[in-house]
């Protein structure tokens, strides 16, 4: 048994001695040969490659001149800038025939509607009979004047014979008195001819003024355009009561001008001027443009918003009562801008930039100006093109290295 086994111990020193001269001598098989085969070191990176390796990307802007116009964005409706409520002047009548519907645009004067006229024609007619019998009692009661005259001075010339003729005892008593009472029953009467022509010519003037309130209402059964301008709205119907109380017959925009009622928040008030342009975006319509006219001076003190009108004029292609967009014009400048987007602000409320120069990140206070869409002014703190973090983040601090990209170049990089 321990034969066999140095036997067996022979054979394997045998065999991997012959092993190692077949590796020497290049007949060793390939797996063999790259186990026992060296293995390579890479070489080693610098600081400047392993750097650049590890910095983010960071699309940055340059700070560039241009003219910046600051605006005011409000909403609201659009209104006329004066409606006039058109109504009839005479109630009770009932309407015959429209003149005038939805959109006409009218002159002043122009008849809108008219109403039935034959009651009041009647009642013309019967006025003009009552005037009639009023001159005719006045004529009358002028003759009953002059008879009154005559008959007085017929009395009071015998009362004044039978005086010397009661002094020398020609005239009785009784004579004497029935010629006294006959002239003051004469006087009595010329006073109530007298009151009587009053009570006729009174009459007759009530006839007149009443003729006159007819010959009105008759003028009148003719609704008519006050002023110049386009019908908004028309709730008359033709056989229905005319009547003052309640819907108008009739709205008209005045000169057919239409404006913007807008809502402005309470801090943007105070930036809005009278006479500022306006650029207004109202759905299916285009370049329509106008200016402030009237600013509120009253705050709505649930909602914080105040008035705002601003006037179109007359555009036959608007609707009243139509959602709009206006931008006011506050302020106009030039100077150096950024992206609204690269501001950052401070405990303080202080702004502040990324400044990026060459690869390293600094951070910058500025002073700034107007606003315009997603620009805003830098008055102080950055020069004509400086570099600056298009969109900052809290996620880079002063110090930090980055790889700074424009636009442009991200663009040719992702083709």
């Amino acid at each position: 048994m321990k034969t066999r086994t140095k036997i067996a111990l022979a054979g394997l020193v045998l065999a991997a001695a012959a092993g190692a001269g077949a590796y020497h001598q290049g007949l060793l098989t390939a797996p063999l040969a790259r186990l026992h085969a060296p293995t390579e070191m890479p070489a080693p990176k610098t600081a400047a490659t392993a750097t650049s390796a590890i910095a983010p990307a960071i699309t940055v802007a340059k700070a560039t001149r241009a003219a910046l116009r600051e605006t005011v964005l409000v909403t609201g409706s659009l209104v006329a800038r004066e409606e006039i409520m058109v109504a009839p002047e005479v109630e009770g009548l009932r309407v015959i025939d429209l003149k005038a519907d939805i959109g006409d645009r009218v002159k002043r004067g122009d008849v809108l509607a008219e109403l039935e006229r034959e009651q009041l024609e009647a009642q013309l007619a019967q006025n003009t009979a009552a005037l009639a019998r009023a001159e005719a009692t006045i004529a009358q009661a002028r003759s009953m004047i002059e008879q009154a005259e005559a008959a007085v001075a017929e009395a009071e010339a015998q009362f004044e014979r039978a005086k010397p003729l009661r002094s020398s005892g020609y005239l009785s008593e009784s004579v004497y008195d029935q010629r006294a009472a006959a002239a003051r029953t004469t006087a009595a009467q010329l006073v109530s001819a007298r009151d009587g022509l009053k009570l006729a010519e009174a009459s007759k003037q009530e006839a007149e003024a009443r003729g006159r309130e007819i010959s009105w209402r008759l003028a009148n059964t003719q609704v008519k355009a006050p002023r110049d301008g386009i019908v908004s709205r028309r709730t008359a119907r033709i056989g229905a009561l005319a009547t003052g109380v309640g819907e108008p017959m009739f709205r008209i925009i005045a000169g057919g001008e239409i404006e913007l009622e807008a809502s402005v928040i309470e801090s943007d008030l105070a930036r809005i001027a009278p006479e500022q342009p306006a650029t207004i975006d109202v759905a299916g319509a285009s370049d329509v443009t106008g200016h402030v006219r009237l600013i509120s001076p009253e705050v709505d003190r649930a909602t914080r918003l105040g008035t705002v009108k601003v006037l179109i004029g007359d555009r036959p292609d608007l609707r009243i009562g139509a959602f709009a967009r206006a931008q006011i014009a506050t302020r106009e400048a030039s100077g150096i801008t950024v992206p609204s987007a690269s501001l950052i602000y401070g405990p303080q409320s202080q702004p502040s930039v990324l400044l990026v120069r060459g690869d390293v990140v600094e951070r910058r206070e500025v002073k700034t100006g107007l606003r315009s869409g997603d620009m805003v002014e830098i008055v102080a703190g950055l020069a004509e093109g400086d570099l600056v973090v298009a969109k900052s983040g809290t996620f880079l601090r002063e110090g930090d290295h980055v790889r700074p990209m424009t636009p442009d170049t991200k663009i040719s990089e992702a083709r």
